[in-house]
């Protein structure tokens, strides 16, 4: 069973999905919780079980994932009719799939109420085409990351919803002190316990995915071909990602590649951001290519086989990098705790790249741009300037994030913003 209880002091870490998912539960019939290993889906989903009777059955357990497997039917008609039944680790019974669907349909028309079920599982729906063929149009689905830095803190903030929300204005901050930030911003178990040998955990962790996960999603005879990738994917996170690159470095051929970077997606290793390659009044022409990161920069790190305070004391490269990284993942955190938000890149043919574009619903858009430095210049807004001429009026605001201190105003709607902001 997962667990986010800090040993020491029997605490837990606000997750700020947690909100959002008792939100959804209320509207709809059924939710899919799923999101990397470890990163406390069972602790949420025994949370939420608070919240009203509920009926919670792990099929990570051998005794249950034989009983859903031998009888699916008598298994989810088992299930009480009446409360939420919350199923852990559902991939791994697939044959429970149609069944749920026939419950579904069976309650609603009936005119049950809603949150009749609530999944979790570690691997992407769309790795599980007979969960997402079966539940299409039945179910919502929402993804439980690693921590986010104010969840670590405890603050309770969501920086993408706040830079929505509320006006930015001139604010002073202390040190950021990085290398202890970003550490934290990880897997709950090993954020609250900093007695655990991380590498010796991190190994644990990727030979599980590899072992388990991935074999569940589909036939692979060599799993070290995937560990290969990951590497070679380190080298290149937060840049374009070049596949004819990867296969060469790698040996892989385009198909072989395509399928086992797919299941690093669908394990939620690494993400990709897509370019932003909308029309625009300026009719420029943009990139095609994605941008790929990891999930975790801690992950990436152990991959790299570096660590993160070496780095980012002694390799500025590599460390601007391993910064981006940070801030890619902590956009995606809160994007997915939060509702209605895009993110891409921008990248127009010729140059003057931004690294993020964060879209509401209205297509209203905040671009941010990443620094590794404590101070800044009129010139490292001038790729913000583009994106702002480009978008014309969608544009409402454009910050770039840096280790400096002071949160301050440059010009027209485009801010300074020290990293602290993501959770102070």
């Amino acid at each position: 069973m997962e667990k986010n209880l800090d040993k020491k002091s029997g605490s837990y870490r606000e997750r700020r999905l947690e909100d959002l998912l008792v939100r959804t539960l209320k509207t709809r019939p059924l939710v899919y919780l799923n999101g990397p290993r470890q990163v406390g889906k069972s602790t949420l989903a025994e949370r939420i079980s608070a919240y009203g009777e509920a009926r919670f059955v792990s099929l990570d357990s051998p005794l249950a994932s034989a009983s859903a497997q031998s009888d699916p039917v008598g298994f989810v008609k088992s299930l009480p009719a009446d409360r939420l039944n919350i199923i852990d680790e559902v991939q791994m019974v697939p044959e429970v799939f149609r069944q749920i669907k026939a419950a579904v349909d069976e309650s609603r028309r009936s005119g049950g109420g809603t949150g009749l079920y609530l999944l979790t599982g570690s691997a992407d729906v769309m790795a599980l085409p007979r969960l997402a063929e079966a539940l299409v149009g039945r179910m919502s689905i929402l993804t439980l990351l690693p921590f986010s830095a104010a969840e670590y803190r405890g603050t309770g903030r969501n920086f993408i919803e706040s830079l929505w929300s509320g006006s930015l204005s001139y604010r002073k901050y202390g040190n950021a002190g990085l290398a202890d930030v970003i550490s934290d911003a990880t897997y709950p178990e090993i954020a609250l316990n900093h007695e655990i040998n991380r590498v010796q955990w991190f190994d644990d962790y990727l030979t599980t995915i590899l072992q388990r996960d991935v074999k569940t999603l589909a036939d692979i005879r060599s799993p070290s071909n995937i560990v290969q990738l990951l590497v070679s994917l380190a080298q290149r996170a937060g840049s374009l990602l070049n596949n004819a690159s990867v296969m060469k470095e790698t040996g892989l051929d385009a198909k072989t590649c395509a399928k086992y970077k797919g299941l690093l997606h669908n394990t939620f290793l690494t993400f990709e951001v897509e370019p932003w390659t909308k029309p625009n009044r300026l009719g420029k022409r943009f990139v095609k290519q994605s941008k790929l990161y990891f999930s975790d920069t801690n992950l990436l790190c152990h991959v790299m086989r570096r660590s993160l305070p070496e780095v980012l004391k002694n390799d500025p490269p590599a460390a601007g990098h391993v910064f981006e990284n940070f801030i890619a993942a902590e956009i995606m955190k809160n994007v997915k705790a939060a509702t209605g938000f895009r993110v891409s890149h921008f990248n127009p043919s010729g140059g003057r790249e931004v690294d993020f574009v964060i879209e509401n619903a209205d297509g209203e858009a905040v671009g941010v741009e990443v620094k590794l430095g404590e101070s800044l210049s009129d010139g490292d807004f001038s790729n913000m300037r583009t994106l702002r001429e480009t978008l014309g009026e969608r544009f409402k605001k454009g910050i770039v994030i840096y280790t400096g201190n002071e949160l301050a105003l440059f010009r027209d709607g485009m801010w300074a913003v020290p990293v602290n902001y993501l959770w102070e």
